[in-house]
């Protein structure tokens, strides 16, 4: 028999515990042993949690017990669950894990703690779609080339009703909000930060990359308006909330931003909650991940295949590899030197040679026009100029538009999104 405790018995901790008490047989049929809850920890004891555990708010209950043999964490945070999965860790107990924001900071660290024992997340990135397990062992014959993934079901579900119903950000996010895909403050998932945590654990898993959050590109679709939404149509795009690792020659981009791709492409076509990982491999060409990326259920069955997998003595080490990846070799790329196509929306005087003015600004900078679309803007005579641009450097688009802010004939802020194609 093996003993599982949950330190955070919310609303992924009780799909966990009912499950393995549930589909008890055939998961002992799988694992080869039957797998038991004998504790669980919660902060609120009032709190009514439909399990048939022993329940505590002493982590020490867990954590120090020795009959104890996975400590399964699902308590959110950061510093706190670090110091109790790295003191499981030192007690030689196998961990699981869903928290993407304890991994975002501290996967390094809990690699070296953890050494042979067990470590395993596949619950930490998009819920249900085992986009781990894939990047550790299914794709292991390969060089990856880039990662793309929608990968918050929040801000999937607010751009799909944008572009297909023409809701208002604001109006979709209040109704996001009463649906219980977005919380009361909205800032982690719209913001980007919850794609970014999960971007840095795949691109680590792919690339071997130590970087934080805080050290690559996160940009939120708080700005993205209905003309943008309105263009992409045009154009024969779709508007994504993407994180994006991409292997170049000088390095690996990381970053997570709106971004008009295809509405052509694989990934274009995920709508809703739902979530979706293309990775594509030097030998396999592009491979595709769908599912639900959030949910008690959906979550819970990843922590449990991680359980099983455990159980049955895979292990292996926790990000995939004994040795540097790429050779050593592969290092962040600075968010200017990122290259990709840009989409620029901004406010100009309806007046003959201002195109010329704004088309002489580009060309001093390298950068050329690929496409472009004017409309009237009935207050004080100005009209909307947007368009896209061949393929150019990130810091040439950034220069680009501070000298546009300089012209007399432009107005307001200059919207910019990156393009993917």
């Amino acid at each position: 028999m093996v003993s599982i405790g949950i330190l955070g018995v919310g609303t992924v901790g009780a799909s966990v515990a009912n499950i393995l008490e549930q589909n008890a047989d055939i998961l002992e049929a799988r694992a080869g042993k039957k797998i038991v809850v004998k504790h669980g920890v919660v902060k609120n004891m009032g709190k009514e949690r439909g399990v048939n555990i022993t329940l505590s708010d002493n982590p020490a209950d867990i954590i120090d017990d020795p009959e104890i043999d996975i400590v399964v964490e699902l308590m959110g945070g950061v510093e706190e669950p670090y110091a109790l999965v790295k003191k499981a860790l030192e007690n030689g107990k196998a961990v699981v894990t869903a928290n993407k924001a304890l991994l975002a900071y501290h996967r390094y660290e809990l690699q070296t703690i953890a050494g042979d024992i067990p470590l395993m997340y596949e619950a930490s990135t998009a819920g249900g779609i085992p986009i781990i397990g894939a990047l550790r062992s299914g794709l292991a014959a390969n060089h990856i080339e880039s990662i793309q993934g929608i990968m918050n079901g929040t801000t999937n579900y607010m751009l799909t009703k944008m572009i297909n119903e023409g809701a208002l950000y604001d109006e979709i996010l209040k109704e996001a909000q009463e649906l219980g895909y977005a919380e009361a403050d909205p800032t982690f998932d719209v913001g980007g930060f919850d794609a970014s945590h999960k971007l840095l654990i795949l691109a680590s898993i792919a690339y071997g990359i130590d970087a934080k959050p805080e050290d690559i590109l996160i940009e939120g679709i708080e700005n993205i308006t209905v003309t943008d939404v309105d263009f992409a149509k045009e154009f024969g795009y779709e508007i994504k909330l993407l994180g994006i690792a991409k292997k170049t020659e000088s390095g690996v981009e990381l970053r997570v931003h709106p971004t008009m791709i295809p509405a052509t492409s694989m990934i274009a076509k995920v709508d809703g909650v739902m979530n979706a990982v293309s990775v594509v491999g030097d030998r396999v060409g592009e491979t595709m991940y769908y599912g639900p990326g959030a949910g008690g259920d959906a979550t819970a069955s990843a922590v449990i295949a991680d359980i099983v997998d455990i159980v049955r003595g895979n292990g292996g080490p926790m990000l995939g590899y004994k040795k540097g990846l790429e050779g050593g070799g592969l290092e962040l790329l600075p968010e200017e030197e990122i290259v990709t196509h840009y989409y620029l929306r901004m406010e100009v005087d309806d007046q003959s040679g201002v195109l010329a003015k704004v088309t002489n600004e580009l060309d001093g900078f390298g950068i050329s026009i690929e496409s472009m679309l004017q409309k009237p803007h009935v207050e004080d005579g100005h009209v909307k100029l947007l368009f896209t641009t061949h393929e150019c450097q990130e810091a040439k688009i950034q220069e680009a538009m501070l000298a546009f802010k300089k012209l007399d004939c432009v107005h307001g802020e200059i919207a910019m999104m990156r393009i993917e194609k």
